[in-house]
């Protein structure tokens, strides 16, 4: 155990200087490294190396002593291994093979934030608000966030065995393993030139992605309402949610940050070049799977009471994480900050209430149902001004069918509907 102890003296002078460098932000004075307690954990180490029941490396001991020590902080602090940064730098690029789905630790359950939108676990029936008790017959309690996404994660193609607790049952659902494409944004018209766009999830390129969708759009004809659908996105890169924000607002704060030590304070602010839409109407649409980036961007749309926040409450992440790497190629993904809307409101463990609470609601829409209308009759008047007759056959039905498919959509569109007219006056 010598080599051991010798190898630890060398991490805790590694520590110490790197604890100088963030005591350096403050000016704050260098701790002494503490000894006795170095000394309660070397103890530890070697009773656990000599009489735990199933022999372990040393490596694989310390692994497990830096991933309980960093993730008793809080749900998003994480030790992560040589392995799993580079597991982690993939799935954040977005092209992975997987089931596709954002978890997180809510009161010790793997729960499910939000199924990305495409992916074998939206397809399989996977919804937010699920918690994951089993993957592949192995327990979850216990593990960390990235020994649980790697369990998930695999070849393209083979299957992965998921046991769900939804309204106090378990459900088992098989998935088979997909390519996570890195595309995020959608978008379409919905009708009286209102335009529709869903981000499933805030990657490295969506914010460009986004715009060029846009722009696409209005080559097309004008856009006079957008329905920014965020719904079950779990969030991702700041960056990109940011610029998105920017395409609606020219000026003023769209986020900031607050922690410690002065690199976890900054400010993002908006800017005239980067506006596409700043008057068209915006109905942003937000539920219990919306979280981080999403959050983010709900709160700066409605702090600059730019459009309006429909749906349900959001799921509450407002911490930020950041990657420290390693000398040994390790890293730590540490929480160094919160984040706050431009009006200071916080995000963490709050969430963002909506203007207009909608639930997603099953509605009945009546069908086949016989009407006539005053042009039908025989011998009616004419218009009067030269106005176009509509007849039964010129009422539009498909809005009753975004409204048995999509309450919470059909909403939104209506509000916009109505804001149009208001406008026009």
């Amino acid at each position: 155990m010598l080599g051991f102890k010798r190898s630890l003296i060398a991490v805790g002078m590694s520590l110490a200087l790197s604890g100088a460098v963030w005591a350096a932000d403050e000016g704050a004075t260098k701790k002494t490294i503490p000894l006795e307690e170095i000394q309660t954990f070397v103890e530890t180490f070697e009773t656990i190396s000599a009489g735990y029941v199933e022999e372990m490396d040393d490596q694989t001991i310390l692994n497990k002593a830096l991933k309980g020590m960093v993730s008793s902080l809080d749900p998003h602090s994480e030790f992560l291994t040589k392995e799993e940064v580079a597991d982690f730098d993939e799935q954040t690029s977005g092209n992975y093979a997987g089931i596709g789905v954002q978890v997180e630790m809510v009161e010790g359950k793997l729960t499910v934030v939000a199924p990305i939108d495409g992916s074998p676990a939206a397809e399989g029936g996977i919804k937010a608000g699920d918690v994951i008790i089993r993957i592949d017959n192995q327990l979850v309690s216990g593990m960390s966030l990235q020994e649980i996404v790697t369990l998930m994660r695999g070849k393209k193609g083979t299957t992965v065995v998921l046991d769900v607790e939804r309204d106090d049952e378990i459900t088992q659902f098989e998935l088979k393993r997909d390519e996570i494409k890195d595309s995020s944004v959608t978008t379409e018209w919905l009708g009286n030139d209102i335009a529709y766009a869903r981000i499933s999830q805030f990657l490295g390129n969506s914010a460009e992605e986004f715009r060029d969708e846009m722009v696409a759009l209005q080559k097309q004809r004008p856009i006079k309402g957008l329905i920014l659908d965020l719904r079950n996105n779990p969030g991702g890169v700041l960056q990109s949610a940011v610029s998105i924000v920017d395409s609606f607002i020219d000026e003023g704060l769209i986020v900031y940050t607050d922690g410690r030590h002065d690199f976890s304070k900054s400010e993002f602010n908006a800017t005239k070049e980067g506006t596409l839409l700043p008057k068209a109407p915006l109905v942003v649409l937000v539920n219990e799977g919306s979280a981080s980036a999403s959050e983010v961007v709900a709160g700066a749309i409605q702090d600059h009471k730019r459009g309006m926040v429909m749906g349900m409450e959001t799921f509450g992440k407002g911490s930020v994480q950041t990657v420290v790497p390693l000398s040994n190629g390790a890293a730590v993904k540490l929480t160094t900050a919160l984040y706050y809307t431009p009006n200071g409101r916080s995000i963490q463990a709050q969430g963002i209430l909506p203007d207009m609470v909608i639930p997603q609601a099953k509605v009945s829409v009546e069908t086949g149902r016989f009407f006539i209308k005053e042009a039908e009759l025989k011998g009616h008047l004419g218009n009067g001004t030269g106005g176009k007759e509509r007849t039964s056959s010129d009422v539009d039905n498909t809005l009753n069918e975004l409204a048995t498919s999509d309450f919470q959509l059909f909403q939104a569109f209506s509000v916009l509907q109505s804001a149009q007219q208001f406008m026009a006056r």
